[in-house]
């Protein structure tokens, strides 16, 4: 009786897992299938003639090779057409259509085919190379066959997903897997990529990724790949992402995303013990330039730690956030700051138009150039000839970097010649014996590191090195 009921446990959890798997995805390849579109541009591509033979002067070719030269001079004068193929999906009736930016990117003509058959023209409404997603439309007699986004948030590794597109110029296509990875960064700002091992190919940019509800949770964007093909690694923009996106597109034609004015990095634990935070946590601020962040008067070297009521994990969901958030919105933000928490209100700008705004250059002093040995690393007071020598900004202040110790602590950490230290313990140095002070400061407090600004190449970040 034992083995009996053994075996009927084991037939009903087999049972209940083969329940829990679909016997076909053919229902909902055939009611997703007619919102799916192949996507054909076409490129003006000037041509260039290459190189011919050179032929000695007084040569008895030299009229042959002028004519045949002159000849495919004129030739190759002719500009080409380039195609390219790609994958879509419609979202509404009257006919907006979703695809990849880089799909469409330099087309003079788009041309989209319908699973029915059908092909109609279609203009560019707007697109956003940040997340590689834009937005196309079409002109329909007839109400098109549309999807909808789902809530890519609630997606979770092992569910099925179902791949469709235009694989390497095949035609509609449809491919099986399972989400193998959530909140993938590839290499933008604002990436938030579902992972899949759903087969993905070139000419599946752009086209959908659907969960068992028929709802489009991601776009095909980019595979991981040495030979160019599937090897079940592919990445999908989450459709948390790209509904944002593509109703900015539809209504202003643009992108308008938040601007907090802030130059940031994430906290790890040396960089959190000499602040003085409990754990590694937030965005800590290392430049305001001029700005929405230094009109509510952020400073460098405060931690982040919540943006409009969301704590703040690290400097991706913070750039994530921000970008998300409505422009002109008057927000909170709760920062850590001399060893206590402080709460700002700030009106955030349009990232878009912040390019190009300057920083009024304070009052320089000029203190007596100095040299000193400090923690392995040799260190030298700015003034103007090594302002001039190092093609500094006439407001360089600090201490720069002539010699460091590559068995010090401080190179470990990743310092180098000719980085630039503004400030230590977040107060500025423009003197050896600023950062003296601010060392004996540290152990007096009983920190066991000090926190340094560093500036590279105009570019700054915070260090964390152990005092001896």
């Amino acid at each position: 009786m034992g083995t009996l009921a053994s075996l009927l446990l084991l037939l009903q959890s087999m049972v209940a897992v083969a329940q829990g798997m679909p016997s076909s995805f053919a229902d909902l390849a055939e009611s997703v299938s007619p919102s799916v579109v192949n996507i054909t541009t076409s490129t003006t591509v000037e041509q260039r003639t290459a190189p011919g033979p050179v032929v000695p002067d007084g040569s008895p070719f030299e009229d042959f090779f002028r004519d045949f030269l002159d000849r495919r001079s004129d030739e190759g004068a002719r500009p080409r057409r380039s195609a390219a193929l790609g994958s879509g999906f419609v979202i509404s009736p009257d006919g907006f259509i979703v695809t990849n930016n880089h799909v469409i990117d330099g087309a003079d003509e788009i041309m989209v085919e319908f699973f029915s058959g059908g092909e109609l023209p279609a203009r560019l409404i707007g697109r956003d190379p940040n997340t590689d997603i834009a937005v196309l439309k079409v002109e329909s007699d007839t109400p098109l066959p549309f999807v909808s986004f789902g809530d890519s948030d609630k997606a979770r590794v092992g569910d099925w997903v179902l791949a469709m597109g235009n694989p390497l110029g095949q035609g509609f296509s449809v491919s099986v897997g399972v989400i193998s990875a959530r909140n993938r960064a590839l290499s933008g700002s604002y990436d938030d990529y579902i992972q899949t091992d759903a087969a993905i190919n070139r000419g599946n940019s752009g086209g959908p990724l659907f969960n068992l509800d028929g709802e489009v949770v991601g776009v095909n964007t980019a595979i991981l790949s040495p030979n160019g093909g599937s090897i079940g690694i592919g990445f999908s923009m989450s459709s948390a992402v790209v509904s944002k996106v593509v109703d900015q597109l539809q209504e202003f034609g643009e992108t308008r995303r938040g601007w907090l004015g802030v130059r940031i990095q994430d906290v790890d634990s040396d960089v959190a013990e000499a602040l003085g935070l409990e754990s590694a946590r937030g965005a800590l601020v290392t430049d305001v330039p001029t700005g929405p962040a230094m009109e509510a008067g952020v400073k460098a070297g405060d931690v982040i730690l919540s943006f409009d009521g969301v704590e703040v994990e690290d400097t991706r969901a913070l750039v994530r956030q921000v970008g998300e958030t409505e422009v002109g919105k008057a927000v909170t933000m709760n920062i850590f700051r001399d060893g206590k928490a402080e709460t700002l209100a700030i009106t955030l700008g349009r990232r878009e138009t912040a390019e190009g705004s300057g920083e009024a250059e304070p009052d320089v002093t000029e203190p007596e150039p100095s040299e000193k040995e400090i923690l392995g690393v040799t260190l030298m007071e700015i003034d103007d000839t090594l302002r001039e020598e190092m093609g500094l900004p006439s407001n360089a202040e600090g201490l720069v970097v002539l010699n460091i110790d590559e068995t010090s602590e401080a190179f470990e950490k990743g310092l180098r010649a000719s980085d630039v230290i503004s400030e230590a313990g977040q107060q500025p140095v423009n003197t050896i014996a600023d950062l003296e002070e601010r060392i004996a400061d540290a152990k007096d407090a009983g920190r066991k590191s000090l926190l340094l600004l560093v500036r590279r190449d105009g570019e700054p970040r915070y260090m964390a090195v152990n005092l001896p």
